[in-house]
């Protein structure tokens, strides 16, 4: 179960690694798009963007679905949202590690304050 999680934020992060399969998820935020409308941004073939949108699919952040000929895409949240959770447990360890540095920081700042208040050599 545990590989099985790794592989699919492997694959989730591999497949946000790319600015052009970032921008397609954007665009499938505001709602359902074809294969030829996410590709029209873009100054690439349709097998590039059938490509970027196999990687999508295979990191489950898209789904395709197909209706006579046409392709259409949505996203898929929750792969995005695994990915988030994983994120979060390193922003709670950096936050506190940010809070014990300013904290630190202001302790140094009040220190010499009071040093410089005797009149004393910091």
């Amino acid at each position: 179960m545990v590989e099985y999680l790794e592989q699919s934020l492997d694959d989730v992060f591999h497949a946000l690694g790319d600015a052009t399969r970032r921008r397609m998820l954007r665009e499938l935020t505001s709602g359902e798009r074809t294969v030829g409308q996410l590709a029209e941004p873009f100054d690439m073939s349709l097998a590039a963007v059938s490509k970027h949108i196999k990687v999508l699919e295979a990191a489950g952040l898209l789904r395709r679905e197909v209706r006579g000929r046409t392709h259409f895409c949505r996203i898929e949240p929750g792969p995005l949202a695994s990915a988030h959770e994983w994120l979060e447990f390193y922003e709670r360890f950096w936050t506190s590690r940010l809070d014990t540095l300013e904290r630190l920081l202001r302790e140094e700042d009040g220190r010499q304050t009071r040093t410089s208040e005797r009149g004393e050599e910091q």
